[in-house]
């Protein structure tokens, strides 16, 4: 499993054409928005046919978005119980 928030960075009157672009684009899911900061809320989860990375370049690359912060990333691959 690999999770991954962002915030992305747009002109207020540009987010109604940026959330249906989001909406478009695997494994997001929408949290919030603020027109005051320019800023959408969401989260990305990989899943079958896609990945995290695959999706936040999508996100990036949307029309009118300005720019995109990772705020958070896990994944749980490579991470293995080992008794001791």
């Amino acid at each position: 499993m690999n999770i991954a928030s962002l915030v992305v960075r747009a002109f207020p009157a540009d987010f109604p054409e940026i959330v249906e672009g989001l909406k478009k684009v695997p494994g997001v899911e929408l949290h919030g928005q603020s027109a005051e900061k320019g800023n959408i809320v969401i989260t990305i989860e990989d899943g079958a046919g896609w990945s995290v990375t695959d999706s936040i370049l999508a996100v990036n690359l949307l029309p009118k978005v300005q720019g995109l912060t990772i705020a958070y990333e896990y994944t749980d691959e490579g991470l293995e119980l080992t008794e001791v």
